[in-house]
């Protein structure tokens, strides 16, 4: 039965059947609705916006599971190779090696900028490794401990992928088919090094060629207004820099622009307002929805072959037919 069904059902019994409340829609505010502050939102619509936590009730055990789920993928894979990419011991990443020569998966996790490691997100590399492609998890500052400087996180990431092409051979990768993903805050940092000047830093333009990015953000404009200017240090400058959707020309990768379903409808637009504006600059997009999935569900889609980010992922590294690999 759909929800349409249980709805009416629901009427014709004079409200006698209980019906499931949606995951998606919090419950409607019974305070007065204030000035818009972004579009038609107010402070208190906007500041939810981007609570992930008043969409997805169930994100603490989400968020546990991926850390056991990493676990467990250590026990099958052994542990990944460490490297440092950077001079302060944050600025390290995680190496799953599969064959020699295979492509590289980097994937950047999200938090909302304050949270998460790279050991808590190993969970895809089962399915990478053993579909023949090796998976690269960095970690790096979060904006606290950055001081609320989200330019720093920017470039922790940046020098994390720079790390990775100009030394692929230590760990058998192959730098020339070289990929990155990336969800929810670490969908936007994806995003911005997508969309960074790579020759500024002695490397090729299109260093990158694929990027699959899950419910991120992508203009900062709305961002700023909204409560997470408490732990950000927002600024003119900091906007402007670090809003890939202002940035398209310097996108070279070919790109998976995807949201939940049950995302919030903020999250929602800026995947869609992303994904309209790369193509309309001409670049090749494909926007993908994760139906039934909320915030914290749809990374599930990225460690699972037929899932749908996983099935996307693998077919951008034309690893989508490939059969496991057993030669590790």
């Amino acid at each position: 039965m759909n929800r349409r069904t249980l709805l009416k059902a629901a009427a014709a019994a004079g409200g006698a059947m209980a019906v499931p409340a949606a995951r998606a829609q919090p419950a409607p505010s019974s305070a007065a609705k204030g000035p818009p502050v972004w579009l038609d939102l107010d402070q208190k619509a906007l500041d939810d916006a981007y609570d992930q936590s008043v969409w997805a009730t169930n994100g603490k055990q989400l968020l546990e599971r991926y850390a056991v789920l990493s676990d467990d993928a250590r026990t099958r894979l052994g542990p990944p190779q460490r490297f440092s990419y950077g001079a302060t011991p944050v600025e390290a990443l995680d190496v799953y090696r599969a064959r020699n020569g295979a492509p590289i998966q980097i994937f950047i996790h999200g938090g909302a900028w304050r949270s998460g490691t790279a050991k808590e997100w190993a969970f895809p590399a089962d399915m990478f490794v053993h579909r023949g492609a090796h998976f690269v998890v960095p970690d790096f500052a979060s904006v606290i401990d950055a001081g609320g400087n989200l330019v720093a996180m920017a470039e922790q990431v940046r020098s994390a992928i720079a790390w990775t092409y100009r030394n692929a051979a230590r760990f058998g990768g192959d730098r020339e088919r070289m990929f990155v993903s990336g969800h929810s805050s670490g969908a936007h940092l994806a995003g911005v090094a997508l969309t960074t000047d790579w020759k500024r830093l002695g490397l090729p333009s299109d260093l990158v060629k694929g990027g699959v990015l899950l419910s991120g953000m992508y203009d900062l404009k709305a961002v700023r207004l909204s409560a997470r200017s408490r732990y950000v240090h927002f600024d003119d400058a900091t906007e402007a820099a670090l809003s890939p959707q202002r940035h398209l020309d310097r996108l070279h990768a070919q790109l998976v622009v995807a949201h939940a379903s049950l995302d919030s409808p903020e999250f929602q637009r800026q995947s869609r307002d992303f994904a309209a504006a790369v193509k309309a600059a001409g670049k090749p997009v494909e926007l993908l929805v994760a139906r039934g999935y909320n915030h914290f569900e749809a990374p599930e889609t990225l460690g699972n072959p037929y899932g749908l980010l996983g099935r996307a992922t693998l077919a951008q590294m034309a690893l989508g037919d490939a059969s496991p690999d057993r030669s590790r």
